[in-house]
């Protein structure tokens, strides 16, 4: 497997923006939670390490929430019955080898200190979940006091207030009495604002080094985010990595090199990081979608380009991940890009695209089988939509490449996407 020279703190970073299409009402949640619990960590004195540590895990601690009707729950309730998205992101996480130390601060980050202190984990965990779990209920508050005034400055000394009177309950001591010190500045609160929180998360990139990252620990990192995507809905369970396996398997048979095909199989995974935008209603819509609903569904291929776009040693795989709708005849989207503007690997992941999804359950229609899934990709040929050598080598290999989608089985864990639902 190749190296890539990548930031890989940028690369978390940049993904994580994702993690904002789940609701207008909280777009970079992840990044402001970062900032507080961070400028908490400096005022405990904690080493670099730790401070470290704790704003990537600031950034993914809502990473097990996929379903919109479960974010919008978790507004509605301020967080009630958290604890399930907390599993899923725990588990979720522990699968990613390189940010597999953070699951437990995850798993713990909706837990009362007065039930935390006493469990069995190292004071530093401890502390890290608890001061994620205050920021991240001061950053709530923000939100629904912003709903009524939208000056950041007129409640701040009730949020304040609030955060005081849970100290020793709901936070740790030490934590609610750092951050009623640092709160007490006016710059504290502007610097919540959505271009001056951008600097300050943009300024703890810069201070992070490009450094050989194994295609393992890249791959790792994309299947959280693919994983993420695909629990959206049930019959998107596994498409990412069906897609991303497939895409591997056709380049590898078009010869091309073993960094390219690391490349393809990275974009298959992270092509519909998009949807997380889209309504859960309209991806199990089992009728056809209205007008309006087709525009929002039609915007997820260039909101996955956005997101990727600006990670350093990304830029092909973006390009090939945002193109996956795209047509040979130029009538696809979101670019309108024809034949002589698609590289291979764009036109590779367009058919494996199209493949998976048709060898799975939809809402509208059942899975189809092999040789009539062939028959369906040869007339798309004769529409001139998708690649006619592309869905040949699919043709001369089709066991071979029904068993590549049909690989990808299923993470087994709590769905707590539909347990935070029901309880």
């Amino acid at each position: 497997m190749s190296i890539f020279n990548i930031n890989l703190h940028e690369t978390i970073f940049f993904l994580s923006d994702s993690l904002n299409l789940l609701g207008s009402k909280q777009i970079d949640h992840g990044k402001r939670v970062a900032y507080i619990t961070a400028e908490c960590g400096k005022a405990l004195q904690w080493d670099d390490q730790q401070i470290d540590d704790l704003f990537l895990a600031a950034i993914l601690h809502d990473c097990g929430i996929s379903k919109t009707v479960v974010y919008e729950r978790l507004v509605s309730f301020n967080g009630k019955n958290a604890g399930n998205h907390c599993v899923t992101g725990s588990e979720l996480l522990s699968a990613c080898l390189p940010l597999a130390y953070l699951s437990d601060c995850i798993l713990h980050h909706h837990v009362d200190w007065e039930e935390l202190k006493g469990i069995d984990l190292p004071d530093s965990v401890k502390l890290s979940a608890n001061c994620i779990y205050m920021a991240d209920t001061v950053d709530f508050l923000v939100l629904q006091y912003l709903d009524n005034d939208p000056n950041i400055l007129a409640n701040k000394e009730t949020i304040r207030k609030h955060i005081a009177s849970k100290r020793d309950s709901f936070f740790a001591a030490e934590i609610v009495d750092v951050f009623l010190e640092l709160s007490k500045p006016e710059a504290f609160w502007l610097t919540l604002e959505k271009g001056h929180n951008s600097g300050y998360a943009t300024a703890w990139m810069g201070h992070k080094q490009v450094v050989p990252t194994s295609f393992t620990d890249l791959k790792s990192i994309a299947l959280l985010y693919a994983r993420m995507v695909d629990a959206k809905s049930h019959y998107t369970k596994s498409h990412s990595e069906g897609v991303a396996n497939l895409s591997r398997y056709l380049g590898e048979l078009f010869g091309l090199t073993e960094h390219t095909c690391d490349k393809l199989e990275l974009a298959g995974l992270l092509h519909d990081l998009g949807k997380l935008r889209v309504p859960d209603a309209i991806l199990e819509k089992p009728g056809k979608l209205t007008d309006s609903e087709w525009f929002v569904m039609q915007r997820h291929s260039y909101d996955t380009y956005d997101i990727i776009k600006d990670i350093q040693g990304f830029e092909e795989i973006s390009l090939w991940a945002s193109q996956h709708h795209e047509r040979i005849d130029g009538s696809g989207y979101p670019f309108r890009s024809s034949h002589d503007d698609l590289s291979l690997e764009a036109r590779i992941i367009a058919v494996a695209d199209v493949f998976q999804s048709l060898s799975q359950d939809r809402p509208y229609r059942m899975k189809i089988q092999p040789e009539e899934l062939m028959h369906i990709l040869q007339l798309q040929v004769q529409g001139n939509k998708i690649d006619k050598l592309v869905v040949e080598m699919v043709d001369d290999n089709l066991v071979e490449c029904w068993e590549h989608v049909k690989a990808c089985k299923p993470v087994d864990r709590v769905d707590s996407n539909e347990l935070d639902i029901v309880k």
